[in-house]
């Protein structure tokens, strides 16, 4: 573990000098996220809404490292999981099962039957199929302290969740099998920044669920956004949870809520650092190779292909129009596209910033390339938290 000294900078995460640092002793590219950013991220979420009966269950399908997970965990968060993947690496991570929600799609037989053997006690379903799957299983397993819910389908454009029109049948299919439909789930879609799009349909959301005559508890989504264009909107989490607190503390029943931040809570506090590899030019166009390619990081579908990319250079000096390039001949292996930069020579190290959520988690050996180590700040010193692959990677579980 090494002592390092964090300072403030408004636009580099953090010295040039630890950046050489990390480099140095654990390779490029390399992951890197700060343990304080996360904390005070996690502290403001929590803090936002007031309501009493609030659990929040961080969404790991956004990341998966353990030791990010414990930070979590330590800070009284349960998990949100939308696949069995998730629920095991929450087990591993320290999660009780009782404090794990399951709100995912389609899991086969064996794969019902596997959350049900890890304890995970509340289920939001997606699909009557679904329900129907979960009651032939409890057939040979115990239904006690079971909590069921819908995932609550928003629109006919939406794959996800189970129609209004439906209910009945689902309430219907629950009571045979000696089941309560106890909850609703309101997933809203990834990644949105516009707080309205969640306190608009507060209303709508509280009316439905009270068609459910056993409703107990009302998990209000996933799907808050990140501002990855700094001087972009960014989701109001005061807002949000004022008009929230408000709402459900107005209904005179006491309804458990259950908030499932992801993107929001992790992204901010992650950068990926890489070295410059080559550098040309096209004209007044700078374009930069670096030592990382776009499997790496997160498929534009979910950040519309955009980061801010910083550098250490001169702040003062002129900026031109710079792409950043992968290190492949995959014609698209861009980390970063018409960024204002300085220029670059090689050996220098770029910054790629909120890579937190959706980085090392979809990345992958797509161009076979092995992927980078993760370092965790904090505390003043850093330490690695999972290491670097080789070669050796590409080879696995091949006969």
């Amino acid at each position: 573990m090494e002592t390092i000294q964090k300072i403030t900078n408004l636009k580099t995460p953090f010295s040039l000098e630890l950046a050489q640092e990390l480099l140095q002793i654990y390779g490029s590219p390399l992951y890197v996220y700060d343990g304080d950013i996360l904390r005070q991220t996690i502290s403001q979420i929590s803090k936002a809404i007031s309501y009493p009966r609030t659990q929040f269950h961080f969404a790991s399908v956004t990341n998966g490292n353990i030791a990010l997970l414990k930070i979590f965990k330590n800070a009284g968060w349960g998990l949100h999981a939308n696949t069995p993947g998730d629920i095991y690496l929450g087990l591993n991570a320290g999660f009780e099962p009782q404090d794990i929600v399951y709100s995912g799609s389609n899991l086969n037989r064996g794969e019902m039957e596997q959350v049900l053997n890890w304890g995970v006690k509340t289920l939001n379903l997606d699909s009557i199929s679904q329900l129907r799957l979960l009651c032939d299983v409890l057939l040979s397993h115990a239904k006690e302290d079971l909590n069921i819910g819908l995932r609550l389908n928003v629109s006919e454009d939406s794959r996800i969740g189970v129609s209004l029109a439906d209910f009945d049948e689902a309430i219907s299919i629950a009571k045979d099998a000696g089941l309560k439909i106890s909850g609703l789930h309101f997933y809203r879609g990834t990644g949105t920044n516009a707080t309205s799009a969640f306190t608009d349909v507060i209303d709508w959301v509280l009316e439905t669920a009270q068609k459910l005559p056993d409703w107990q508890y009302l998990d209000f989504g996933g799907g808050f956004g990140y501002p990855y264009h700094h001087q972009g909107a960014a989701f109001d989490w005061e807002m949000f949870g004022d008009e929230l607190s408000k709402r459900i503390s107005k209904l005179g029943k006491n309804i458990d809520l259950i908030i499932e931040p992801g993107r929001s809570a992790i992204a901010g506090c992650a950068t990926m650092l890489a070295k410059v590899v080559s550098v040309k030019w096209q004209g007044e166009k700078q374009v930069v190779g670096v030592d990382s390619t776009v499997a790496n990081i997160s498929v534009p579908a979910v950040h519309s292909g955009y980061r801010e990319v910083v550098t250490w250079k001169n702040s003062t000096a002129r900026s031109y129009m710079t792409d950043i390039c992968g290190n492949t001949t995959y014609s698209r292996d861009y980390l970063g596209k018409n960024c204002q930069l300085p220029a670059l020579e090689i050996g220098d190290i770029i910054a790629i910033l909120d890579v937190g959520a959706y980085g090392y988690a979809m990345s992958s050996h797509f161009l076979h390339r092995p992927k980078p180590a993760e370092v965790l700040l904090e505390n003043c010193t850093h330490r690695l938290i999972r290491r670097r692959e080789d070669y050796s990677v590409l080879l696995n579980n091949q006969i």
